[in-house]
């Protein structure tokens, strides 16, 4: 293995795009709107009691100002053959509920429907990391697709896991 210093964002992309994840969308309705960011930082298992999960989102995001107003935040951790709707969910030029198919609670977390997993969250805090803010939230409840594998992103690019 090569050791490189981090001389760069560009060379600490490439070194963070190494290491596999899956891919959440943090969603919830807005002023009678759905409104969604997508992140690959999604960390489960913080804590088990309460339930804890965890995501990173950027200090220049335009959408979690608005999605942080909610009361609940429906976290969907999508499914391989969800690239699509990743991507779409993710664009700053398209409609990104358009076409696809959704879930709202009663108290307004919005859940992608297909996703391996869903959860529908309270934000608990935010915590400033860089450019960056840490979002803690309690899992208030939860739903498991066990027929779907998870959506993995790897080096750049969607993958699946193997047998």
């Amino acid at each position: 293995m090569s050791q490189t210093a981090v001389e760069g964002q560009s060379s600490i992309k490439a070194a963070f795009a190494q290491f596999p994840t899956g891919v959440a969308a943090f969603s919830a309705m807005v002023d009678f709107a759905p409104e969604v960011l997508v992140a690959s930082s999604f960390t489960v298992g913080v804590s088990l009691e309460p339930p804890l999960v965890t995501f990173a989102v950027q200090n220049s995001s335009t959408t979690w100002p608005k999605l942080r107003q909610a009361s609940r935040i429906g976290v969907s951790v999508l499914a391989r053959g969800q690239e699509e709707a990743c991507l779409q969910l993710s664009s700053k030029t398209r409609d990104r509920f358009a076409g696809l198919s959704t879930s709202v609670t009663d108290s307004g977390a919005v859940l992608i429907d297909g996703a391996v997993l869903s959860l529908e969250c309270e934000v608990v805090s935010e915590i400033p990391a860089g450019d960056h803010a840490i979002v803690v939230l309690e899992v208030k409840s939860t739903g498991i697709n066990s027929a779907a594998e998870p959506l993995i992103y790897h080096g750049a690019g969607f993958r699946s896991l193997a047998a």
